[in-house]
């Protein structure tokens, strides 16, 4: 069976699903907000759950430089590459 938490409310499953996405996504800030609501909907944290959300892994403190586009890697949708050069 699935380990996902039963619930008849559909706020508190819809939330949930969203709080496990962003604690695998390293989104912290994010996943106090959702615990947030979890708690306004009446929603009470088991214990493992609360051991989970201390080992979360934490979100690096500055995001990767992004890189532009270059021949090896897939271009921006809606762009060709050009064709190659036959001489």
């Amino acid at each position: 069976m699935s380990d996902e938490p039963q619930t008849e409310n559909t706020m508190v499953a819809a939330l949930l699903r969203e709080r496990e996405g962003l604690v695998q996504r390293g989104l912290t800030d994010r996943v106090k907000q959702v615990d947030e609501q979890l708690k306004h909907h009446g929603y009470k944290k088991p214990p493992a759950a609360k051991k989970e959300a201390a080992a979360a892994p934490q979100a690096p403190a500055t995001p990767p430089a992004a890189t532009p586009p270059t021949a090896e890697k897939e271009l921006p949708k809606g762009r060709q590459q050009p064709p190659a050069a036959t001489t």
